[in-house]
């Protein structure tokens, strides 16, 4: 098993799989991808790194569909997806499920609807599961 990439910092985009993004945008409608590159969006309206989504005004496209760079930067990402839902966006995140992190108890927990996803999630096209639990995290009317 080649988990170089895996377990390093090499990366910190996970593309999400496609049968799960399909899934919930059959739910949800999606509008926006705020945080994607060319090669991974997964909505007709997206913001790359030169456009920093974190900036921009989610709210005027109403359902946005979030997968995060899974580094450093995730907690400015998801205090970004609370604060566009308190303007009245729906904000469907998909997330590493780290309960135990000061951006999930300020942002999420008790605040948003929490699905945890049974198993490990394969991102992209990795033959491997990803070395940590996902979930979905809904923020927002739904």
């Amino acid at each position: 098993m080649d988990t170089e990439v895996m377990f390093s910092s090499k990366t910190n985009e996970w593309e999400t799989p496609q049968w799960l993004f399909d899934k919930l945008d059959k739910q949800y409608n999606f509008v926006l991808d705020p945080c994607a590159t060319n090669e991974n969006h997964k909505c007709k309206c997206w913001y790359g790194e030169w456009e920093n989504g974190l900036i921009q005004n989610w709210t005027k496209y109403g359902t946005v569909f979030m997968n995060p760079p899974y580094g450093r930067e995730i907690g400015k990402w998801i205090k970004k997806a609370y604060e566009e839902s308190l303007k009245g966006a729906t904000v469907v995140c998909l997330l590493p499920a780290r309960t135990d992190t000061k951006w999930f108890h300020d942002y999420i927990y008790g605040k948003a609807k929490i699905e945890f996803i049974k198993g490990r999630l394969k991102f992209g096209r990795s033959e491997n599961s990803a070395p940590f639990p996902s979930m979905i995290v809904i923020l927002g009317e739904v």
